[in-house]
């Protein structure tokens, strides 16, 4: 993965690019199941990770692509999501990261960002918000 090669202008970009990224990820795999949750999982926090690098960030421009990435799921951060949705049922049953589809992912991501925006945040950093209210 290149991150100069990381599009950051525009959400259905990023978006194509996220999902063929993960696609090659699970390609490049030596086993026979395609864990796509796991595979995710792996980017994002590469990404955050990045992101989060003061010189991989100055160097890729990736301050661009705040916004537009994803929470890392697991289920840490799929228990913290279920408690803050606990009233509502807005949220699939979480399948586990082996088990995790596209689909289900999607629907956490979409209740992630709006939790996020009630916070005051992007959706990226809210599983540190997680984690420390979950301690």
């Amino acid at each position: 993965m290149f991150l100069a090669r990381v599009p950051k202008s525009s959400t259905k970009r990023f978006q194509l690019w996220l999902d063929s990224q993960t696609e090659l990820l699970l390609d490049s795999l030596p086993i026979k199941n395609r864990p796509w949750g796991a595979a995710r999982k792996a980017i994002n926090l590469f990404l955050r990770d990045s992101l989060y690098n003061q010189y991989l960030c100055k160097q890729f421009k990736l301050q661009s692509i705040e916004t537009l990435l994803e929470i890392p799921l697991d289920s840490a951060v799929a228990k913290g999501l279920k408690k803050l949705d606990s009233n509502r049922g807005e949220l699939p049953r979480w399948p586990g990261l082996k088990n995790l589809t596209r689909k289900v992912s999607e629907d956490f991501q979409a209740f992630a960002s709006e939790q996020a925006n009630l916070k005051g945040i992007v959706r990226v950093h809210l599983d540190m918000y997680l984690w420390l209210a979950n301690r």
